[in-house]
């Protein structure tokens, strides 16, 4: 859809209607819920006369009975029962207010929870006191405006309010990036996620599961869905989510409507503290959990489950600094893999923190460790900076799984799909923007409007498992290390080891110090190598020893560009000199 950022512009353009008695902060309070109704109400308008029709044939039915038979008769899995649309609303501007809650109380229940969750009463209630709500609702009506909300395809509808959404954050200068994803970041995990399964897929009657513990408004749910329509239409894929946002849960809710997925899937709340899919498996799993944002609302919570439950929870290898929790959304993710019934794969985006933070002994480590030892880990993709809405930072995607394939098995892949190495103008895996969005300059090409398709080339990369340039394979235990604890003799002031009572020098604690050994290497060869020859009265307190994990990604991709030769620096300063010649003295005229 190359138009999403006109329609989003012209819907947006009825908040001018609120200047003076709102702040532009708040527009989004007004405009997102009512984007909601406005494309609920056209998905329910060609079955609506047939609706109210049936309504007045089944009314005295109990809920339970009359609310399955009224979707029924509207053809998708929610209904509204109100003789109010939203061209009978702008009929009437005197009773405007009492007709709106008149309109939204006749959607289903699953609908109306919808509108609940954007709280949009006390704007009805303010918009009314202003003599606004008549004006918003007309402009919301008028044709011109209803072809804005008019798509063929529901993706199509989730980029408009992604992009009504990004002018709310800027508004409130609040970070879009928390509310969604890239969609072509998306489409290069889903591909990263299903690229081995193709066959699978593409069986007649296949029923899988997905799930985003972080939906947002659905992005990656929907991407998923496209994806897989788009390999086998007769296959189906079941979605699941939750969201901590209000106004994202209801934008992901409402899309799950249209679409006719079970909103019912979608649950609201703190993922880490109430889970809302509780014992609940699934054979995907994609998230972009935030960057860098602290648990100390759910410490608690986490550190009781950690502490009483251990690997019975969710959190058993470990708990990461409270200033980051992306690797609690990993661990949360590798709960609810499908160990005993063919396994799962899951992608999520981090930053570079979890690829390296905490020593030995760590939380972070610890997690690491976890996943490495048990053959999680089966792909990391290097992506380029200024990729994300909110920030200029480099991220990454894991790919973890428990069905890795068989020449998988005890190997990790780093991609670096960075382009660091290239000139922008042949750069391989990325296009720079014409016009950055936030923090975003740069893309990935899907192939579409005269674009390299670059998600394609990463996911050839990624599928082919075959070293080059962009692409090592690695053991697992390549990336862990044993730090070991050496100690040194405490000493007299005669210069003599002091010892304790079986004879053992004592250790001196100003002079302890530490060496990380890789766990391909013995120990002992190690330290008689590189500690002894410099420190002969050293040892390794070996009850100190711990196993860490860590990926140094750029070590593992670094190129030496030699030094310019002095000429190439002589000619180039004798350039400039030339350059610059006489504008020193124009300069002081």
């Amino acid at each position: 859809m190359n138009n999403f950022k006109e329609k989003a512009n012209l819907i947006w353009s009825i908040a001018d209607l609120l200047r003076g008695h709102y702040k532009q902060a708040d527009y989004g309070k007004v405009i997102l819920p009512l984007t909601v109704l406005r494309r609920l109400d056209l998905v329910l308008a060609p079955t609506k006369p047939a609706v109210l029709e049936a309504y007045q044939k089944h009314k005295d039915k109990k809920p339970e009975v009359l609310e399955p038979i009224l979707n029924s008769v509207a053809r998708v899995k929610f209904h509204n029962r109100s003789r109010f649309d939203f061209k009978l609303l702008a009929s009437d501007p005197n009773n405007i207010a009492a007709n709106l809650r008149n309109y939204i109380n006749g959607f289903s229940i699953s609908a109306k929870e919808i509108i609940d969750y954007f709280s949009f009463e006390d704007q009805i209630k303010k918009l009314d006191e202003y003599d606004l709500l008549y004006v918003i609702i007309q402009r919301f009506a008028d044709p011109q405006t209803e072809k804005n909300f008019k798509v063929d395809n529901p993706l199509d509808m989730g980029y408009v309010f992604e992009e009504l959404i990004r002018k709310f954050a800027e508004l409130s200068n609040e970070t879009a990036g928390e509310h969604f994803t890239p969609r072509e970041v998306i489409r290069l995990m889903v591909n990263l996620l299903f690229v081995n399964d193709r066959d699978i897929l593409r069986k007649e009657g296949i029923v899988k599961t997905l799930y985003d513990p972080a939906c947002g408004t659905g992005g990656m749910l929907s991407v998923a869905e496209e994806y897989l329509y788009e390999l086998n239409p007769n296959a189906k894929l079941e979605l699941f989510g939750q969201e901590i946002n209000p106004e994202s849960y209801a934008i992901c809710k409402s899309d799950m409507l249209i679409k006719g997925q079970n909103p019912a899937n979608i649950k609201f709340g703190n993922t880490f503290t109430q889970d809302g899919l509780e014992r609940e498996t699934f054979d995907y799993m994609l998230s972009n959990p935030p960057f860098g944002v602290d648990w100390k609302k759910a410490e608690k919570y986490i550190r009781d489950e950690f502490a009483n439950k251990g690997f019975g929870g969710r959190f058993g290898a470990g708990v990461p600094a409270i200033s980051d929790g992306s690797l609690l959304f990993l661990q949360h993710m590798v709960s609810k893999m499908k160990r005993s019934s063919g396994g799962s794969r899951i992608a999520i985006v981090f930053n570079g923190s979890p690829l390296f933070s905490g020593s030995a002994g760590s939380g972070p480590s610890d997690i690491r460790k976890w996943i490495m030892e048990n053959d999680m880990l089966e792909a990391i993709i290097a992506m380029p900076d200024q990729l994300f809405y909110n920030t200029g930072i480099g991220t990454y995607i894991w790919i973890v799984t428990d069905r890795k394939n068989k020449e998988r098995k005890g190997k990790v892949q780093l991609i670096n799909a960075t382009g660091s190495d290239k000139d922008d103008k042949d750069n391989p895996y990325y296009i720079k923007m014409l016009r950055s969005l936030g923090n975003k300059r740069k893309e990935i090409g899907d192939g579409k409007d005269g674009k390299p398709d670059q998600v394609k080339a990463i996911t050839e990369l990624y599928g082919a498992f075959k070293e080059n340039d962009y692409c090592k394979i690695f053991d697992n235990a390549d990336f862990g290390y044993s730090r070991i604890t050496v100690e040194r003799p405490k000493r007299n002031e005669a210069g003599d080891i002091e010892k304790d009572r079986k004879g053992n020098p004592v250790p001196d604690a100003d002079l302890r110090d530490y060496e990380n050994i890789p766990l391909k290497e013995d120990i002992e060869t190690y330290f008689k190598r590189e500690v002894l020859p410099h420190l002969p009265d050293a040892w390794i307190d070996h009850g100190k020893t711990k196993i860490g994990y860590e990926i140094n990604f750029t070590k593992y991709f670094y190129r030496y560009k030699p030094l310019r030769s002095l000429e190439e620096i002589r000619k180039q300063i004798l350039a400039l000199e030339k350059e610059t010649e006489g504008m020193i003295a124009e300069v002081l005229k």
